[in-house]
């Protein structure tokens, strides 16, 4: 049952209103001044007001501004006299929902009351659905500052036909998110179909990317199939986009603008709905600068480009996701490991990984598989600090309170200084990974004059470095 407030000096405007509203099913709370409507609202949290517009003390105007205050989304009949009409559309501006005549006929107050309480549960249902996604996106993808950027990005293009560019280095998620955004797009329904340019013998992409007749060459012993034909209505991913020929690439560019396919050995145009994301491990821009991507198609194809950053650039989301594939990890391998030691969450903060969030994934299921009493430790990541660690990992950082049993001047400058190479000299991060606040790292710096490479870093601020990840 729908709860409304009604708001009214006047005892009988009230009597009137209860009555007939309470005549076609909704629930009444009445309220003699602003004032009251004020103590009122909170505690019963009705779904639509009705709101006199004159009344003493606290008229229907600053009342609905502060009934606003507490819930911007509730809506507001303003009641009103025929004279007081200019003044309630006024009131429209300041965030009413509509207003009504005094005495109004019973049809015309339920309609509106029903078409607000419409509108609010509409609302409602969206932002429950938005926060929902962006609640399983940052699950899957990290809360980070620049994976929100990233998850924003998606939410916004998602339900567009833009083409998109996904780039970002290799094992960054550029599937995932061309998956997602799939998920979340009217044609979610539809076909979902990944072809990868660096799999497929240059001689057979025409082929397989539009199909072939029987007959088109030797060994086409049937009629077959494109991808763009199976994807047809959804989305086609095409991973490596850099792996593509010229002569492929003017292809992909006759089929984006022209919506038509033709399968090899037939002059009859095929109609095609696909919308196309690609992915590169490249910076396209620059391929395209070094003319080894066609500009044309570049702008055809990114519409909306999303460039994702690598691991290293955002190390604060590594603890996150690490938790999540140990979950994942614990349930595929029915293994209750349920905790990573804050020592073992350091070295996997600290190490470069090239491979990004796959390698990460990669190097906790293995941990999972090596641990035992639920805990992941040090040891079980061996095979991490060892002779497989990035160049420029020489040495292992830990923490500054785990080192102050020993920690001479020496020490606990090359461990800052380790710090600040890995993150290429970001203080933020570098802070992190030594688990100090900034102010502290600041000092530090200050007082050893730490150098990171051949610069001194004493009184210079290093920005924060953004870069493609996949």
């Amino acid at each position: 049952m729908q709860k409304i407030l009604i708001i009214d000096d006047e005892k009988l405007i009230r009597l009137l209103l209860r009555e007939i509203l309470q005549s076609k099913g909704f629930s009444i709370i009445e309220a003699s001044s602003g004032r009251d409507a004020l103590e009122i609202f909170p505690k019963e949290k009705p779904d639509s007001v009705l709101l006199d517009l004159k009344m003493p003390d606290m008229d229907g105007i600053e009342t609905m501004l502060e009934l606003k205050k507490i819930d911007p989304e509730i809506p507001i009949i303003i009641v009103t006299a025929y004279g007081d009409i200019p003044t309630a559309v006024e009131t429209i501006k300041l965030g009413a929902y509509d207003f009504i005549v005094k005495s109004p006929s019973t049809d015309n107050i339920v309609l509106t009351l029903n078409r607000a309480i419409e509108k609010l549960d509409l609302e409602r249902d969206v932002k429950r659905l938005n926060t929902a996604v962006e609640t399983s996106l940052e699950w899957l993808l990290g809360k980070s500052d620049a994976m929100k950027r990233i998850i924003q990005q998606i939410k916004q293009v998602a339900q567009s036909d833009f083409s998109i560019i996904i780039q970002g280095e290799t094992g960054t998620g550029k599937s995932i998110i061309a998956q997602t955004i799939h998920n979340l797009s009217k044609r979610a329904e539809k076909p979902f179909v990944t072809v990868d340019m660096g799999a497929i013998p240059e001689s057979l992409v025409e082929s397989e990317l539009f199909g072939h007749e029987k007959g088109a060459f030797t060994g086409a012993e049937k009629k077959k199939k494109g991808f763009f034909d199976v994807a047809n209505s959804g989305t086609i991913l095409i991973d490596e986009l850099q792996n593509m020929s010229p002569f492929m690439q003017s292809k992909l560019l006759s089929v984006a603008e022209k919506k038509k396919t033709y399968a090899l050995g037939s002059t009859q145009p095929i109609d095609t709905d696909v919308r196309i994301i690609a992915a590169t491990n490249m910076e396209i821009k620059k391929n395209v600068r070094e003319k080894k991507f066609r500009e044309d198609l570049f702008f055809r194809l990114g519409e909306f480009i999303i460039s994702l950053p690598p691991l290293r650039d955002r190390v604060e989301d590594i603890p996150f996701l690490a938790h999540r594939f140990l979950t994942e990890a614990g349930a595929e391998l029915n293994k209750q490991t349920r905790e990573i030691s804050d020592t073992a969450v350091t070295i996997l903060m600290q190490y470069p990984w090239p491979g990004n969030v796959r390698e990460l994934k990669n190097v906790v299921r293995r941990a999972v598989l090596f641990s035992d009493n639920g805990i992941v430790r040090p040891e079980h990541l061996d095979f991490l600090t060892g002779d497989n660690r990035g160049s420029n990992d020489t040495s292992r950082v830990l923490p500054l309170k785990e080192l102050s049993a020993m920690a001479t001047r020496e020490v606990e400058e090359k461990a800052i200084k380790h710090a600040l190479d890995l993150t290429r000299g970001n203080k933020t991060k570098a802070a992190s990974i030594l688990q100090i606040d900034y102010k502290t790292l600041l000092t530090k710096i200050k007082e050893y004059s730490v150098t990171s490479g051949n610069r001194s870093i004493t009184m210079e601020r290093f920005p924060q470095v953004s870069t493609p990840f996949k």
